[in-house]
């Protein structure tokens, strides 16, 4: 296997090419890819970091890569990453880590705004668990359940979990709705490519058991409002959570193209409308599923044979 770096008007393609000359023709839709995407980039009003990854080949796409960004509830995801993380070690033996299974009690001192599920609940009566409260965290981004896992797990644990994945520039600094941490300059934060490269090491085991890596994925799947899969096609599984503030609109995950799945992590700021920095998500969403899964259904050659094909040619 022969890699290279390739750079495509200022953005770096890290391209690998193989023996067979058939091989290389991917690198034309990674090329038309970078074109659409530098499109988007140049008709926003506003600044927009993208890493893509093919989990197949390794192969990514970054543009302004390094450039570190608001997260807004993207930060969630390492939240959920270290929840899982203390319930395996849980499960192995360590004592006092968080479990999925463990109980909570709804108490009114943790409800903060946005929160969705948390504040139709009744203090001092309902009692959930931890699964619970994070799927209110991804499935409708609930702030309430989001601090009480932050309490839960530790801020503390959650930034060593991102250090021990070499995720220095990701970090958790305050719990959500802090308006007052936030405007002292402790915002949540991270760069396309740790988030890029905190899913990428999570789908390959290397901060989950298999068992747990499956578990969190399903998790992060759960259906709910996102940038990722508006213009994708229905039924197209997608583990991801977008983020909102003013001015900034993000949104990283994986999606689960057939025979071939992706990182994606498309983070935007200085917006001029966060209605724009929507749809620029969703643009370079939408064009990046086309490649994957053009490039997931065809031979190495580009052909591709469908279930109802007769193998007529003519």
């Amino acid at each position: 296997m022969v890699c290279a770096l390739v750079w495509f008007h200022g953005a770096l393609l890290f391209a690998e090419s193989g023996a067979h000359s058939g091989t290389q023709k991917p690198q034309v839709l990674w090329a038309k890819l970078e074109s659409q995407i530098r499109e988007v980039d140049q008709n926003l009003d506003g600044v927009m970091g993208v890493a893509i990854e093919d989990l197949t080949t390794g192969e990514k796409f970054l543009l302004r890569e390094d450039e570190v960004f608001p997260q807004a509830s993207s930060i969630k995801i390492a939240v959920l990453a270290e929840l899982y993380h203390q319930n395996q070690l849980a499960l192995e033996g360590a004592p006092g880590k968080a479990r999925l299974s463990d109980l909570y009690t709804v108490d009114k001192r943790d409800l903060v705004e946005d929160s969705d599920i948390m504040l139709g609940l009744t203090p001092g009566v309902t009692h959930i668990t931890n699964r619970d409260l994070a799927t209110m965290m991804v499935a409708v981004s609930d702030n309430s359940a989001t601090n009480v896992l932050i309490d839960r797990v530790g801020m503390e644990n959650v930034n060593a979990l991102l250090d021990s994945l070499g995720l220095a520039r990701t970090r958790l600094r305050r719990k959500m709705m802090d308006v007052k941490a936030a405007g002292e300059g402790r915002e949540n934060v991270s760069t396309p490519r740790e988030m890029m490269t905190l899913l990428e090491r999570i789908y390959g085991g290397k901060a989950l058991n298999k068992e747990m890596t499956e578990d969190f994925f399903k998790m992060l799947s759960t259906h709910k409002d996102n940038f990722i899969t508006r213009g994708l096609p229905d039924g197209v599984r997608v583990a991801d959570k977008p983020g909102e503030l003013e001015g900034v609109r993000n949104d990283s995950g994986i999606v689960f193209a057939g025979n071939r799945p992706y990182v994606i992590c498309v983070m935007t700021t200085y917006l001029g409308n966060e209605r724009d920095g929507e749809r620029a998500i969703s643009a370079v969403s939408a064009d990046a599923y086309r490649m994957f899964d053009r490039l997931g259904r065809a031979s190495e050659y580009g052909r591709v044979v469908s279930a109802n094909n007769s193998g007529n040619t003519r």
